[in-house]
């Protein structure tokens, strides 16, 4: 029978370049039940039925936890309120294109049994110290993320103030600034002893709800004055562009609607502590290890696709809402009216009752991205800091320091760069902008695994080959588009056109 493709961990009992230290796979000097190390103990042989499938499905519903907040409910809005319908279809292929390299990340993690980082270290290219090139650019691009996840706390603390006018900044900034940096607390709190089941079903019930009130709203607009045309519907869905300012906003959005870079890296830990990995037992050449791979390798599969239906869904109902009511009206969400111009999209659909609730929905949906996000940045800077040589990654008791102490420092940076700026839309947009570059590390890096890592006798099929080139070119088109309008703008700050004599 066929084989599953065998990913090639180069020289794990000799080289630090998995998750743990220089040791063999089997060796079992992990626990079994550490996630990141895989022994006999863990295997588990993988459902064959759709029910028994759905059971173990929930890595990718994290992920549309973390995205819905700023991708969805703020960049996408954004985007629908300045271009109306005009770029919808836009929106969507950022959504659908990009699944493709999840998955060839998702299947590496489960036949290498690797972190990303770990899977980014082995690279090719220049190092600094023991970490590569990859890892090092990636630390610094998610400085620029910062204010995209201190927009969303500015997001969070905004709802709050539609409650108590009194936390209003203009009036007290000290107790805005308070009630700032306890919002970011309460996410440290929740994330630095979270475990991933905490992590997975506090996620799809935060998205679960404000999903069913979005649905209402979309629904209870074409009962209004707002209400869309089939035509205009159908307008959406014809590629076009707008002026050229719309289009850099719409940029941004790529990066971070649907999976963005940084998402993407993070869907191998939630695999891995989800167990499908593990599950799958220590890498070998027997038959039935392939089959237990591949096995979980399918399953995989559903529950990207399934999460992909998901955030492409909302992506869309919150587009139409942006478009049909807000462009309409010409409001644009901006500074500290973000949530009170979001809020007039369910307002005029459902009633002035609905502000209410749409502000607490807003601040569900923002605070699961902030809950979602966080608990994946720990352990990305966690096994970052362990690349460059701060600790050792398979040392499971310091792992777990490192990721609680970043559970900590993280959101209090989130909250004071939102309090610098207060700009929390404009933050969000920005902070999409370093993710489209995350986006091209990630696509080197898939291709890479692809073509180098992957034993010739298990090629993909044809179409899962074009799907993966057609996702990568997308999305290193939209990188040099981008890349060009920011130094053509850069060039035109540092040296202004002369204008002529009259």
């Amino acid at each position: 029978m066929p084989k599953l493709p065998q990913y090639e961990s180069p020289n794990l009992t000799t080289e630090k370049t998995s998750n743990g230290p220089a040791l063999s796979e089997s060796s079992g000097s992990h626990s079994p039940r550490d996630p990141y190390s895989r022994n006999e103990a863990g295997i588990r042989e993988p459902p064959r039925t759709i029910w028994g499938s759905l059971r173990y499905v929930g890595p990718g519903f994290i992920l549309s936890a973390s995205i819905v907040g700023s991708g969805e409910l703020i960049a996408t809005t954004i985007v629908g309120a300045e271009a109306g319908f005009m770029l919808m279809w836009f929106i969507v292929f950022s959504c659908l294109v990009k699944v493709t390299v999840q998955i060839e990340f998702g299947k590496h993690a489960i036949c290498s049994g690797e972190s990303t980082m770990a899977s980014l270290n082995s690279l090719p290219g220049p190092r600094i110290g023991k970490a590569n090139w990859s890892i090092w650019l990636w630390l610094l691009l998610m400085v620029g993320k910062m204010f995209q996840l201190g927009g969303i706390v500015g997001g969070v603390v905004l709802a709050l103030t539609e409650f108590f006018p009194e936390l209003n900044p203009d009036d007290n900034f000290l107790m805005f600034s308070l009630v700032t940096y306890v919002v970011a607390v309460s996410v440290s709190l929740l994330v630095f002893r979270g475990y991933y089941q905490l992590i997975e079903k506090a996620s799809l019930i935060m998205i679960g709800l404000f999903t069913l009130f979005t649905i209402a709203s979309l629904c209870a607009l074409q009962t209004t004055d707002f209400a869309i045309s089939i035509n205009e519907f159908a307008s959406g869905l014809l590629p076009g562009f707008p002026p050229q300012a719309v289009v850099l906003i719409a940029i941004g959005a790529f990066g971070i609607t649907g999976v963005g870079g940084d998402e993407i890296m993070a869907y191998n830990y939630w695999l891995l502590e989800k167990g499908y990995a593990s599950y799958a037992g220590p890498r070998n050449d027997s038959e039935e290890w392939e089959k237990r791979a591949k096995g979980w390798i399918r399953i995989m599969y559903l529950d990207a696709m399934l999460a992909m239906v998901a955030y492409t869904l909302m992506t869309v109902m919150f587009y139409l809402l942006g478009a049909a009511i807000l462009h309409r009206q010409e409001m644009v969400p901006e500074s500290t009216e973000l949530i009170s111009t979001l809020g007039a999209m369910y307002t005029e659909s459902l009633g002035a009752w609905a502000r209410s609730l749409f502000v607490v929905g807003a601040f569900v949906v923002l605070y699961s991205t902030l809950f979602a996000a966080l608990a994946a940045w720990t352990r990305m800077f966690a096994d970052a800091f362990a690349r460059i040589g701060v600790f050792d990654f398979g040392d499971e008791k310091t792992r777990r320091f490192y990721i609680a102490m970043c559970a900590w420092i993280i959101p209090a940076v989130w909250a004071s760069l939102f309090l610098f700026f207060e700009e929390p839309a404009l933050m969000v947009v920005l902070g999409g902008l370093p993710t489209v570059i995350i986006l091209v590390i990630v696509v080197f890096a898939a291709l890479y695994f692809r073509y180098r890592r992957v034993n010739v006798r298990m090629i993909p099929t044809r179409t899962y080959d074009i799907a993966l080139w057609t996702s990568s070119i997308a999305i290193a088109l939209v990188a040099v588009y981008l890349g060009y309008e920011l130094v053509h703008d850069f060039v035109g700050w540092v040296a202004p056109p002369r204008q002529e004599a009259a």
